[in-house]
């Protein structure tokens, strides 16, 4: 089994990390690394234009990320995080194209004890794309991960199972507005 610095090790490397999360398990690379990123959609088989969620471990990471983030926002991650609230917020110039749509990143704070230690143990934002070829189910267990990706394509931080379930919600929040992009774990009311 790989542990969280181990994990974070092979990300520093370019090597893709699935690892559990609240929901499912994810896809790890360095969010920034614009190799990684490139290697992580042809192994996802997904359209380069669709861009990538992310984990940060907290506000601080955040703002290597985000241009602004709006009283709403705050709220919510305040409310929500951590846990499968992925929120969209207006992304600072200059990120790579693939975790940024719209003039938008992807972003959220696990509940997940490994996932956030993984993020932790890099210091950096990671990816956290579903562990599972586009357009098949999503992985509940580390045995389903190595089904879809066999090592060494894919290092797999053990966890157990997930609870699967639904994904997380995805909301883009323009200024004191917030748009449901994908029904998830999480319900919103009020906004």
């Amino acid at each position: 089994m790989v542990k969280a610095a181990a994990a974070a090790a092979a990300i520093v490397r370019g090597e893709i990390v699935a690892y559990p999360t609240e929901t499912f398990y994810g896809l790890a690379v360095d969010a920034v690394d614009e190799g990684a990123l490139a290697r992580l959609c042809v192994l996802k088989g997904r359209e380069a234009e669709k861009a990538f969620p992310l984990l940060v471990s907290g506000r601080e990471m955040l703002s290597s990320l985000c241009s602004e983030v709006s009283p709403l926002a705050e709220r919510l991650m305040a409310q929500y995080w951590p846990g499968p609230l992925t929120l969209a917020l207006p992304a600072r110039p200059g990120l790579p194209a693939s975790i940024v749509a719209d003039g938008y990143v992807a972003v959220r704070v696990s509940s997940h004890a490994l996932a956030q230690a993984l993020v932790v143990a890099l210091g950096r934002p990671i990816t956290a794309t579903s562990a599972n070829p586009a357009g098949a189910p999503p992985s509940r267990t580390a045995s389903e991960v190595a089904a879809y990706f066999a090592a060494p394509i894919c290092s797999i931080l053990d966890g157990g199972a997930t609870p699967g379930g639904r994904p997380s919600t995805l909301a883009r929040v323009r200024g004191e507005r917030v748009e449901i992009l994908r029904r998830g774990a999480v319900v919103l009311t009020g906004v």
